[in-house]
């Protein structure tokens, strides 16, 4: 069987984690590996928690359901933690990449965490400082990339760039301020 890297997106809706799960496939699908990048919700609106997910892997995937036992779970919105059980099912070796200003131990206390990879970012000082707004999604993905090496930064800069590009033809400041989110998580991400 396929080894297959399962990672599961927490948010709320407009933060950007449907997008983030869709740049990080597109990176992984240019590099020739096999993916899945989708959301899962209902008819929630802006603000509401959501869920996006990943699969990578280098054989086809033939599985197509919610991940429910993810290897890497990445929070957009810390104000999730106590009301969304973002730990459920990440086994004791797994990863978590926390948006906030908090460090990792003061994570690890205030989930109660054993085991487990903790790492924390403050993704929205870096989007606001970079792009102007809070948007976590792009600071999450430098951050994913720096703790999981799923993919090098130079491939998801890249496809990033190309994506963007085409989705902001007018606001090269938009694509520019993006892939500084990123470049500025990808070395600010804190572990313990």
């Amino acid at each position: 069987m396929a080894k297959i890297l399962e990672i599961r997106w927490h948010g709320r809706g407009g933060q950007g984690a449907k997008t983030g799960s869709t740049l990080l496939g597109e990176a992984i699908v240019s590099m020739g590996r096999y993916v899945q990048a989708f959301p899962d919700y209902g008819p929630e609106r802006m603000g509401a928690p959501m869920r996006a997910y990943n699969r990578i892997s280098d054989e086809p995937i033939t599985i197509h359901c919610g991940v429910t036992n993810p290897h890497v779970v990445l929070v957009l919105d810390e104000t999730l933690l106590g009301k969304v059980d973002v730990t459920q099912g990440l086994p004791e070796d797994g990863t978590i990449i926390v948006n906030t200003n908090l460090t990792p131990a003061e994570i690890r206390s205030k989930l109660n965490l054993k085991g487990r990879k903790v790492f924390t970012v403050d993704a929205n000082r870096i989007s606001v400082e970079t792009i102007g707004r809070s948007f976590p999604n792009t600071p999450m993905l430098g951050a994913l990339v720096r703790t999981t090496g799923v993919v090098p930064i130079e491939e998801l800069l890249e496809s990033t760039r190309h994506r963007l590009t085409k989705k902001f033809r007018t606001k090269p400041e938009a694509v520019e301020g993006n892939i500084k989110a990123i470049e500025r998580a990808y070395q600010e991400v804190r572990g313990e």
